[in-house]
C-alpha cells in the first residue's frame, strides 16, 4: 500500500472558536469535529458545521462507535453517522480502539480491550461492518490506557497491525496516547513506532496530559509537552508527511494560542535517528 503524500495541519473545532472560523480565514488546512456533536437532525450545530465545511476541509472523529463491543455495532448509530458523512464529505472518519457500550448502555468512556485473538476477531468484524455501512475506509485511533490485561496475547501495536491487515482500515496515531501508555505500562515508545504499520497511518493527534497520583492521564487540557514533541519528531522519521492536528478539549485557550502551537508542529523536523 502506498500512502498518499500529504502534509496538512489542523485544529479541533471547538465551540469557543466557532465564530473565528466563520468570520475570518484561520490559517489551518483542516478542522476536526467530534462526530456525535453533529449527528442530529438539523439545528444550529449542524448549520454551523455546514458553513464551516464551505470554508475548510473537515475530519469527523467519533467517540461512541464502540468497535470493541462484543454486542456488535449499533446500526442506528451507523445510519446517523452515514447521513453526516454523506452531507459533509469528510477527509477522514475516525474512532477509537476501545469499547463504550454494553447491553444498550453507553458509558461515554473509552474503555480498554484485552489484546487477544478473540478481541481481534470482534474488532475486525465491527470495523468491517462500519466501513461497509459508511462506504469509507475508517481511521482507528490508538488509545491511552491505565490498566493492562493479564491475558493479552499481543502488544497494542501488533493488534493494530493485524487489524489493518485484515480490514484495510487506516490509523490515526495519537502521539500523546503513546507517551501516556508507555509511561503507565513501562513499554518503550520507540518500540511502538517500530511496530505500527507505517503505511496505514493517515493522521496524527498531538495533545497534552496531566500527572495523576500514580499514572499519566490523557486530559487534553494543556499545551503539548516536550515529551510529545520529541516523540512526534521520531514518528516523522518513520511516517514522513502525514496530516497532523492539535486537540484541546478542556481549559480551551484563545485560538491564537493554539495556532502558535500548530506553528511549532509545522516547524518540527524528523529527528534523523532511526525510529
Amino acid at each position: 500500500m502506498t500512502k498518499p503524500e500529504i502534509s496538512r495541519y489542523g485544529l479541533g473545532l471547538r465551540k469557543p472558536h466557532y465564530q473565528d472560523f466563520l468570520e475570518r480565514r484561520v490559517p489551518v488546512d483542516f478542522v476536526e469535529v467530534i462526530s456525535e456533536n453533529f449527528m442530529i437532525d438539523g439545528g444550529r450545530p449542524l448549520d454551523i458545521l455546514r458553513r464551516v465545511r464551505d470554508r475548510y476541509p473537515v475530519a469527523l472523529h467519533g467517540v461512541s462507535m464502540s468497535v470493541g463491543s462484543a454486542d456488535g455495532l449499533d446500526r442506528r448509530y451507523l445510519t446517523r453517522l452515514r447521513q453526516l458523512v454523506d452531507e459533509i464529505d469528510p477527509i477522514f472518519v475516525s474512532d477509537h480502539l476501545c469499547w463504550t457500550r454494553i447491553d444498550g448502555f453507553q458509558s461515554h468512556d473509552l474503555l480498554p480491550l484485552p489484546y487477544t485473538q478473540e478481541a481481534l476477531d470482534c474488532v475486525c468484524a465491527n470495523v468491517a461492518q462500519a466501513q461497509d455501512m459508511l462506504g469509507r475506509t475508517m481511521l482507528i485511533e490508538n488509545p491511552s490506557s491505565y490498566i493492562a490485561f493479564a491475558d493479552s496475547e499481543m502488544t497494542e501495536w501488533q493488534f493494530l497491525d493485524a487489524l489493518c491487515a485484515r480490514t484495510g482500515c487506516e490509523l490515526l496515531l495519537d502521539v500523546n496516547n503513546i507517551v501516556v501508555s508507555a509511561a503507565n505500562h513501562g513499554f518503550d515508545a520507540i518500540d511502538y513506532l517500530h511496530g505500527i504499520p507505517a503505511a496505514h497511518v493517515r493522521q496524527i493527534h498531538l495533545a497534552g496530559h496531566s500527572q495523576g497520583k500514580e499514572l499519566l492521564v490523557d486530559t487534553h487540557d494543556r499545551p503539548v509537552p516536550e515529551s510529545v514533541w520529541a516523540l512526534y519528531a521520531r514518528a516523522l522519521d518513520r511516517l514522513g508527511p502525514v496530516a497532523t492536528m492539535i486537540e484541546r478539549d478542556d481549559d480551551i485557550p484563545p485560538l491564537e494560542t493554539l495556532l502558535m502551537e500548530l506553528d511549532i508542529a509545522r516547524a518540527v523536523q524528523p529527528s534523523r535517528r532511526a525510529a
